[in-house]
């Protein structure tokens, strides 16, 4: 009798794991390469503008030099500045930052959602929406000054309006790109439209929801140092029009390296966020942050 043949499985091969390690050595390789470029440009950068300031070529009364604004900070740092310490400057236009930024992103995705959901009402208020977003944001600062006084107030609301455009929008588009099968497939199983808008839209919308943030924190912190700039007791904003009021370039640099610190701070955060909210996304997509 003869036995019938069985085919032995494949010996596992070691091909697909070279590849991976390959692969990995790659990528390490390429962010190494790229750390050691964005060094080099800041370097080549700062070293190139106290050159160019000290042979003249710039004007060192209106474009300072890397070495004065490090001063600057050392000074602001150890001794503080004309309005107090840097800290607290630093910690007022955090706290109008972040809650313009938190108030304008719940009300951007709710209207968004809203709106997106409810075509009637898309319909009639789309084009207050587009007045107000024409409205230039400095107008607005001034009345807000007005109306909120020289506190938080004023400063907040100037952020609320920067963020709020950006995120409804997102928001917005977001819920009008969902996926109209799956929609279908939701209320044929017998879900309901607050089921569908919470279990299926929002999820839909997230992707762009997020991205939205990463710009609108930046908008935020545009709004809370440019109603400073307009009229403040404490933060960073006035730190800068102090600074230009006295012809201190180096002043308005210094702020402007510390706004950036905070910018990038922020940026990290939210990447972190976007990659814990949108695990299930391909790798290729998540595995780098700026």
């Amino acid at each position: 009798m003869t036995t019938p043949f069985t085919p032995t499985p494949p010996l596992p091969s070691s091909t697909t794991g070279k590849e991976e390690l390959q692969a990995i050595a790659k990528a390490n390789k390429h962010h190494r390469l790229v750390i050691f470029l964005r060094f080099a440009v800041a370097i080549v950068t700062l070293a190139t503008w106290e050159f160019a300031v000290h042979v003249e070529w710039l004007d060192g009364f209106f474009f300072s030099r890397p070495s004065s604004i490090i001063e600057q900070l050392f000074i602001w740092i150890t001794e503080g500045t004309e309005q107090g310490p840097l800290w607290k400057e630093l910690m007022v236009t955090l706290e109008e930052t972040i809650l313009g930024f938190l108030i304008g992103s719940f009300l951007g995705i709710f209207f968004g959602i809203a709106l997106g959901r409810n075509k009637l009402m898309s319909d009639v208020f789309s084009i207050y929406i587009k007045i107000a977003n024409a409205i230039p944001r400095i107008v607005l600062g001034s009345i807000f000054i007005i109306m909120f006084g020289l506190g938080l107030g004023s400063k907040i609301a100037l952020a609320v309006v920067m963020v709020f455009f950006v995120v409804f929008g997102n928001a917005f588009q977001g819920v009008r790109e969902a996926d109209k099968n799956l929609i279908a497939n939701a209320y044929i199983l017998g879900a309901n439209k607050r089921q569908v808008t919470f279990s299926v839209i929002f999820p839909s919308a997230l992707t762009w929801i997020l991205a939205s943030l990463h710009v609108s924190f930046g908008f935020a912190l545009v709004g809370a140092v440019v109603g400073e700039f307009l009229g403040a007791r404490h933060g960073i904003g006035l730190l800068i029009a102090t600074a230009q009021g006295t012809f201190n370039a180096a002043g308005v640099f210094a702020a402007m390296i510390i706004l950036a610190v905070v910018a990038l701070v922020a940026e990290y955060l939210l990447t972190a966020l976007e990659n814990k909210l949108l695990k299930w996304r391909p790798t290729q997509f998540v595995e780098h942050g700026m």
